[in-house]
C-alpha cells in the first residue's frame, strides 16, 4: 500500500472515531440542556414567572447573608382579588396577577428574591437600606395601584396591601421571623393604601398551624420557611 494510501486510511478512522464518539456527547448535551430548562422552569411559577415558594426561599436566604442589616422582606396581598374574579372572570384575575408580578420584579431588580406564595400572596427579599426605605415602599404602593388593562382594553382599577420588616428594626436576620413580622404589618395596615413597617413586637404576633390567630382563612406564616 502506498505511503499516501496509508495516510488518508488513518485519517479515515480518525474521522470516524471522532465522528462515532460525538453522538453521544451531542446526545448528552441535548439531554443535559433539556433537563435544565425544566429544572429552572420547575422553579417558577407558571402564570407569573416569579419564584416558587421554595426557590423564593433558598434565593432569599442568600441576600440576607449578602446584606445583612440592610436586608427588608416585603410581603403583598393584592386587594379585593376576589371581587375581580368573581365579577369579570378567572381570565382577568390572571392578567391582574402577571401584572402585579411584573411590578414587583420591576420594583425589586435583578439581586432580589421574588415569589409567589400562591394566590395572591407574594413576598420579595432585597436589599433596601434605611435612607430610602419609606420613600422606596411608597413607590411600590403606587406601583401597585396603577390600573391594568385587560386584553380587551377594559381598565381594572387594582390595588395592593404591603408589609415590610427589616433586620435592624425587628433585630432578626431570622427569614421565618421576618415573614412573621412582614405579615403583622401588612394586616395592620390593610387596605390603607400605605406600606407599615414592621416593629420588633410584629414578630411575636402568635400563629396556629401556620394561620394567624384571629385572622381565620388566611394562610400565612407561622411555619418555618
Amino acid at each position: 500500500m502506498s505511503s499516501l494510501l496509508r495516510v488518508h486510511g488513518r485519517i479515515g478512522q480518525r474521522t470516524l472515531l471522532l465522528t462515532t464518539a460525538a453522538v453521544p456527547l451531542t446526545g448528552w448535551t441535548v439531554h443535559a440542556l433539556a433537563l435544565h430548562r425544566k429544572l429552572a422552569a420547575a422553579k417558577k411559577d407558571p402564570l407569573t414567572g416569579l419564584l416558587r415558594r421554595d426557590a423564593y426561599t433558598a434565593r432569599a436566604r442568600q441576600v440576607l447573608r449578602r446584606h445583612g442589616d440592610d436586608t427588608a422582606v416585603v410581603l403583598v396581598d393584592q386587594d379585593d382579588f376576589k371581587a375581580v374574579n368573581d365579577t369579570l372572570s378567572h381570565e382577568a384575575g390572571d392578567v391582574v396577577l402577571m401584572a402585579t408580578a411584573a411590578r414587583l420584579a420591576a420594583w425589586a431588580g435583578p439581586c432580589a428574591s421574588v415569589g409567589r406564595l400562591g394566590g395572591d400572596e407574594f413576598a420579595i427579599v432585597l436589599e433596601l437600606p434605611a435612607a430610602r426605605r419609606e420613600v422606596r415602599l411608597a413607590q411600590l404602593v403606587r406601583m401597585l395601584r396603577t390600573p391594568v388593562t385587560l386584553d380587551d382594553g377594559q381598565v381594572v382599577d387594582v390595588a395592593a396591601s404591603v408589609g415590610a420588616a427589616t433586620c435592624d428594626i425587628v433585630g432578626t436576620r431570622d427569614l421565618s421571623a421576618l415573614q412573621r413580622a412582614a405579615d403583622a404589618a401588612l394586616y395592620e395596615g390593610k387596605h390603607s393604601g400605605r406600606a407599615v413597617i414592621a416593629t420588633a413586637a410584629h414578630a411575636t404576633v402568635p400563629s396556629i398551624n401556620g394561620r394567624r390567630a384571629g385572622r381565620p382563612g388566611t394562610s400565612r406564616w407561622g411555619r418555618a420557611a
